[in-house]
């Protein structure tokens, strides 16, 4: 049956609020006596009652208290607050009085407040907790109870307040969200198994509680009404605009009345806005819109702690409505809001949500960079010549014409009559600090034979390491250098036309060479650290010394990486490997297996260049400034 008015809603929530009712005439139950006792999987408070009665159950916090209240019995004078304060079960407390004629109230204080069910049976109601461990047994009173773990699955739920329905009032059941009751409960416990009416929610200290719940249904119900009783469910207040005039035909079926009210308005082209006071306005949207045009422009200035203001006037400007404005004032570090009077409160905390207190990221970085070069060089030289001829590269020879006095290196003497021979091996090799040098000579005939041994190893290591730490803020580029800036000449070669004899003009550059380290960090909602990470290694490396220019080698990297606070990542990669092999020689001779090697010079060279840079970043902002 559909019904088509609201007046009986104020009396549905005062059943939903566990607001007593009381009917006329004397009440028909009396409660008898309370137990508190163990129960196969956990605990239950038994409260015998004689007669009819219905219970409705909420709960409260600081401190935590499970309210009961027993509508339709009364209280024997002999039944007091008998509880002895023993931790039951979490029940540390329990007070019991007449609220009033027709209602009993029990109040159970909890050390926390945890999940229970509540049940009605002929013999009275139940109260099933979880517990992990047994306890002695308390009670008031002489009636041996029942515990609900003997009670047959299919017991009474617990009975609610009825309503009686009329015909020209809407049907209205406010429902309040269920929740399980897994917490302390184990799984083979009876509790689970049993047809309970209702486990009543948990709210912890700073939770926040559910908005309530309501099924109803309206058959050609006025708006006015419709409105009516959701001021009663919400306990706000609502001001319907004089010009609307609806006829309501919907049905909500549990839903949280904000949700309802949006899509019944909705539905018939009407909106809701938010005044002063947290009064809500209904009416037409263009009503609305009009009403908002008229009202009086504010201006508020806004100042901001920690942000930039210049940065915040784009986000803020998306909220302002079509008369607002924004502007920064870089001086103050303000921002100057116009806006209609009623929004500058609610932008007041928007600008307040923006301007929140950044973490500050301290970030440590070592750089280890390793240049490793290794060099061997090995070559046998030789000289074959007579006193009267030889090629004078190696080895001075007195100049037969001039007594005494040696030629100089460069100048040969041959004798055209071709009755001798000279010979030179590798004399143009060098080894360059040479750290062994042997040299043989043996006369063979006319002709002197000299042998010349050069060998090298040698290792140039350079080992730089560096620590840095910069502390940034969150979101905000941090930089590193580890290196220095080179003067390098460059020539203009249009400047050579300028005229004869004329030098080029040139200019000096400064290049910065080393070990970069560009760090973006960002802190996550679970105090994550994700780093934005650009690294650099750079070296200039001329190419000529008559200035013809110059080039820089160069090793980067980019990439993103999560971690942990106080985690180090590893950023690796950064390796180069240059190895040169180089060998003259007599040909043919030079290149005989295993005896080539009397016969050439050999150079080996091997450069490494490694570069490792460890970031460690750690937040070290104060959680405490920021409740």
């Amino acid at each position: 049956m559909r019904f088509s008015s609201w007046s009986l809603v104020a009396l549905a929530l005062f059943s939903f609020a566990a607001t007593p009712v009381t009917p006329r005439g004397e009440p028909d139950g009396e409660v008898r006596a309370l137990s508190l006792r163990t129960v196969t999987g956990g605990a239950e408070l038994a409260i015998h009652v004689r007669g009819a009665v219905s219970v409705k159950d909420m709960t409260l916090a600081d401190p935590a208290r499970i309210v009961l209240d027993l509508t339709g019995a009364v209280l024997p004078a002999d039944i007091k607050d008998q509880y002895d304060g023993v931790n039951r079960a979490g029940v540390v407390g329990m007070r019991i009085r007449q609220f009033n004629e027709n209602t009993v109230r029990i109040v159970l204080v909890m050390d926390r407040l945890k999940p229970y069910r509540v049940s009605q049976a002929d013999d009275g109601v139940h109260v099933a907790f979880g517990s992990d461990q047994s306890f002695a047994a308390w009670s008031t009173g002489s009636i041996p109870l029942v515990a609900v773990a003997d009670q047959p699955a299919d017991a009474a739920p617990v009975a609610e307040t009825k309503v009686p329905a009329r015909a020209s009032k809407p049907k209205v059941e406010v429902v309040e969200p269920a929740t399980e009751a897994a917490d302390n409960t184990p799984v083979d416990s009876p509790f689970k198994e049993r047809k309970l009416a209702r486990v009543s929610p948990v709210y912890t200290a700073g939770q926040q509680r559910q908005e309530p719940r309501l099924t109803v249904s309206w058959d050609n119900a006025s708006i006015q009404d419709v409105i009516a009783g959701f001021q009663a469910i919400s306990g706000r207040s609502i001001i319907l605009g004089k010009a609307i005039d609806v006829k309501v035909t919907a049905e909500i079926r549990d839903k949280p009345w904000p949700d309802a009210f949006k899509a019944i308005l909705g539905a018939y082209g009407l909106s809701v806005q938010e005044v002063d006071g947290g009064i809500l306005r209904v009416d037409a949207p263009e009503t609305l819109a009009a009403i908002d045009s008229l009202e009086p422009r504010e201006t508020a200035v806004v100042p901001i702690n920690y942000a930039k203001a210049a940065d915040l006037v784009g986000s803020v400007g998306g909220v302002l409505s079509k008369r607002g404005k924004v502007v920064a004032d870089t001086g103050s570090n303000s921002l100057i809001i116009t806006d209609s009077r009623s929004a500058i409160p609610s932008l007041r905390d928007f600008v307040t949500g923006l301007d929140i207190r950044p973490a500050q990221v301290a970030i440590q970085a070592k750089i280890i960079f390793v240049d490793r070069t290794d060099v061997e060089q090995l070559g046998f030289k030789y000289d074959l010549a007579t006193g009267g001829q030889f090629y004078n590269k190696i080895i001075q020879r007195p100049d037969p014409n001039k007594e005494g006095e040696p030629y100089l290196p460069g100048v040969n003497v041959v004798d055209l009559g071709g009755n001798a021979i000279s010979a030179i091996a590798n004399a143009d090799a060098i080894v360059s600090s040479s750290a062994l040098d042997l040299t043989y000579s043996i006369a063979l005939g006319g002709f002197t034979l000299s042998s010349f041994l050069s060998a090298l190893e040698r290792v140039d290591l350079t080992d730089v390491q560096t620590e840095p730490v910069i502390t940034t803020k969150d979101n905000k580029k941090a930089s590193l250098l580890v290196g220095e800036e080179i003067p390098l000449r460059v020539i203009d070669a249009s400047s050579l036309g300028g005229g004869a004899g004329q030098a080029p003009r040139a200019t000096v550059q400064f290049k910065e060479v080393g070990i970069k380290l560009n760090v973006t960090p960002h802190v996550t909602n679970n105090r994550q650290i994700v780093l934005d990470i650009e690294t650099e290694r750079s070296a200039v490396k001329l190419l000529s010394a008559a200035d013809l220019g110059f080039s820089i080698d160069k090793q980067n990297t980019k990439n993103e990486i999560l971690v942990s606070d106080g985690e180090t990542a590893v950023i690796g990669g950064l390796t180069v490997t240059t190895v040169t092999r180089a060998k003259t020689g007599i040909p043919l001779l030079g290149s005989l297996p295993i005896i080539g090697s009397l016969f050439s010079f050999t150079i080996n060279t091997e450069n490494r260049k490694d570069l490792i840079i460890l970031v460690t970043p750690r937040i070290v902002d104060d959680q405490a400034q920021d409740n």
